[in-house]
């Protein structure tokens, strides 16, 4: 796939356009989003990505195609499971409905930013070292178990990582409008709101260590890697909205995480051994019985599997009440605005 430094330079420069638009049409006035408007700009990214992969099958070819699809599913779905970590720090913190958005925002730029660097480490590491799919391979062997036995019920409030910033840093009780520092009495404190970005931060330097190694376990093309997490992220702020009390109850999201994490590492090995160059291992020449696992099954299987854990948790929550999360009504709002915290 021939991609040359101007429609990289146009691509990066849309996906900047379309963030920056963002801000300031829909997140620098503090609002809670409607569910309409949270629907309408849901469907417009989604449409926008489905359209892209037409475009790459019908410009390049369908088996590139058939990668961006793949990678953009798997992309998508890590990023709902993301927003799910999202919804427990803004709970922990008691971020006010108003100011959700702009933490929202925020963390999406931090995470689009973090998988753009792992991106390009990537694609060079590939580019001169044949066998670093055996360590992607594993690395993702290793995530899917934690993934399948992870536990997000921690309260992100009273980590580690808070409690140190706690110890250095002096910090308001209260929240200031979407302020992320104020000046009170002469002396300049940090706010809440500033301690939900960081703790979102290092969120998603974890979540892009994830999805980095899955995604080029579908495809070695940078340019693909890009765009199929650039539009996963895309639009990641209104489906939080839209789904709102549903991300609770995808008690299964994990699970299939986990399957398709541990499918992409299988699909790697067997990379790495159709490729392998190390010494130790047959000599140093390809193994020939590993299989290459063609892209049309690959994108079979992910789908199949994201389509499955989501009917079996709805299934396994129906006729559950609907999950606030951190969407708290009007009263829990001016309680938040009044001091009341979970730190």
């Amino acid at each position: 796939m021939q991609v040359t430094p101007l429609v990289w330079l146009i691509t990066i420069a849309v996906t900047i356009a379309f963030f920056v638009y963002e801000f300031f049409v829909h997140v620098r006035k503090p609002h809670e989003p409607t569910i309409a408007e949270s629907a309408r700009w849901s469907v417009f990214y989604i449409s926008l990505a489905l359209l892209f992969g037409v475009g790459i099958g019908v410009v390049s070819g369908w088996g590139y195609g058939g990668e961006y699809f793949a990678g953009y599913l798997t992309e998508k779905a890590l990023s709902v499971d993301n927003l799910f970590v999202f919804l427990i720090v803004m709970t922990g913190f008691a971020v006010p409905k108003a100011y959700q958005q702009k933490v929202l925002m925020i963390g999406i730029v931090i995470a689009l930013i973090l998988r753009g660097g792992f991106i390009a480490i990537g694609a060079t590491l590939i580019e001169n070292l044949s066998w670093i799919f055996y360590v992607f391979g594993a690395l993702l062997l290793f995530l899917a178990w934690r993934q399948a036995f992870s536990n997000h019920e921690s309260d992100p409030a009273d980590s580690a990582l808070m409690r140190f910033v706690k110890r250095h840093l002096p910090v308001t009780d209260d929240y200031h409008g979407d302020r992320l520092t104020v000046k009170l009495d002469g002396k300049r404190f940090v706010t809440p709101m500033l301690l939900t970005i960081i703790a979102i931060g290092f969120i998603d330097l974890a979540f892009a260590v994830d999805s980095i190694p899955a995604i080029y376990g579908l495809t070695s093309e940078a340019y693909i890697v890009f765009t199929a997490n650039a539009f996963a992220l895309m639009g990641l702020r209104q489906l939080f909205f839209l789904i709102g009390g549903l991300l609770e109850r995808l008690v299964y999201l994990a699970q299939g995480l986990a399957v398709i994490l541990a499918f992409i590492g299988v699909k790697l090995l067997f990379h790495a051994l159709h490729v392998n160059e190390l010494p130790f291992i047959n000599g140093g020449r390809a193994v020939e019985w590993a299989p290459e696992i063609p892209i049309w099954f690959s994108l079979l299987f992910i789908g199949a599997t994201i389509a499955v854990a989501t009917v079996a948790s709805l299934m396994k929550t129906r006729g559950a009440g609907p999950v606030d999360g951190c969407v708290q009504d009007e009263d829990e709002d001016e309680g938040a605005e009044d001091g009341a915290r979970r730190h």
